[in-house]
């Protein structure tokens, strides 16, 4: 994957948010990623670990604290103005975890999905139309459903359009922010076998934000975990799923359902044990240290870097075992 060029590069990016009596949400701290052109890099972790603040902050809906986000080597803004997320608007979408909310249910399914083209360049009211019924062929609904409101539809179908917005402006890179998490176990494969359909045909970038890891495991290339606010595992998907290296990425993935029942889980914690610390207070050291079944004294004192594994310079981990 490292032969490809880089698309989009995250520095020591933070991200807090202020608090009344001068406290603030410790959201992402020191996150540096970095995601190479047609990459699908699966994003994991607990709820409350920082993933979707992580994607917001990097397509510009959150201003960053501190750090910075270069995307095909230009120094992206610290705080979006209009006129930025007109422009990159043409590069870099989201599409959001809820189909109920993130859509105007003002607005027909046509306007939403045209907003963007009717907003950011001079086609005519036909020609948008023309793209919008295209696009709404493209992600399995009718053309003549332009008219229709959004509470008209069904969930899977919701998202169906969130995803025709996203990407009718044809942008390279694409934030998915649990685009199926809301959706029926049945509908789930419908809508990620399409947004693979669309990332090969269109040569797509993802970052894939999700729960379920089986799913990360099968849509990405890499996988990237995410522990209250920082990044404690990065490496090849299947790598990552299968050879755990972290305490916290074995904990979740001993955690997920195993989907065949004639199959032995893998040995190991069956859960995350203790409750995730509070992102307002920070603890000194490893933040998984107090419920790392591996602990040691220097965890509570020390942050361990995200390094390469010896030997494999495309697995990074942070912990004090893997020195």
């Amino acid at each position: 994957m490292s032969a490809r060029p880089v698309l989009l590069k995250a520095d020591r990016l933070t991200k807090f948010f202020p608090l009344p009596r001068g406290r603030r949400i410790h959201a992402l701290d020191d996150v540096s990623l970095t995601i190479h052109e047609r990459e699908i890099v699966g994003l994991v972790g607990e709820s409350g670990s920082g993933k979707s603040t992580l994607g917001k902050t990097i397509v510009g809906l959150h201003d960053k604290t501190s750090g910075s986000v270069d995307y095909r080597g230009e120094r992206l803004p610290k705080a979006y103005r209009p006129a930025d997320f007109r422009r990159h608007a043409k590069t870099m979408q989201m599409i959001f975890q809820d189909p109920y909310s993130s859509l105007n249910p003002r607005m027909t399914v046509g306007e939403i999905i045209g907003e963007g083209l009717a907003v950011g360049t001079s086609l005519s009211r036909t020609e948008i139309e023309a793209r919008v019924a295209d696009w709404l062929g493209r992600v399995g609904l009718e053309p003549g459903h332009m008219s229709r409101y959004p509470h008209e539809f069904s969930g899977g179908q919701r998202q169906r359009i969130g995803i025709a917005r996203a990407l009718i402006q044809g942008p390279e890179f694409v934030v998915c922010d649990e685009p199926i998490s809301a959706l029926d176990v049945s509908v789930q494969a419908q809508v990620v076998n399409l947004l693979q359909e669309l990332q090969d045909a269109m040569g797509l970038t993802l970052l894939f934000i999700a729960h379920d890891l089986s799913m990360v495991r099968y849509v990405s290339d890499r996988m990237a975990v995410m522990y209250l606010g920082g990044l404690v595992e990065i490496g090849p998907a299947t790598e990552v799923f299968f050879h755990p290296q972290h305490p916290y990425t074995q904990a979740l993935i001993a955690s997920n359902p195993e989907p065949d029942p004639e199959r032995e889980r893998r040995r190991g914690p069956t859960a995350i044990s203790g409750e995730i610390p509070s992102p307002i207070d920070i603890p000194p050291g490893c933040r998984f240290a107090g419920r790392c079944p591996h602990v040691m004294p220097r965890c509570r004192s020390e942050t361990p870097a995200l390094r390469p594994l010896s030997g494999q310079p495309a697995r990074l981990v942070a912990c004090h075992l893997h020195p």
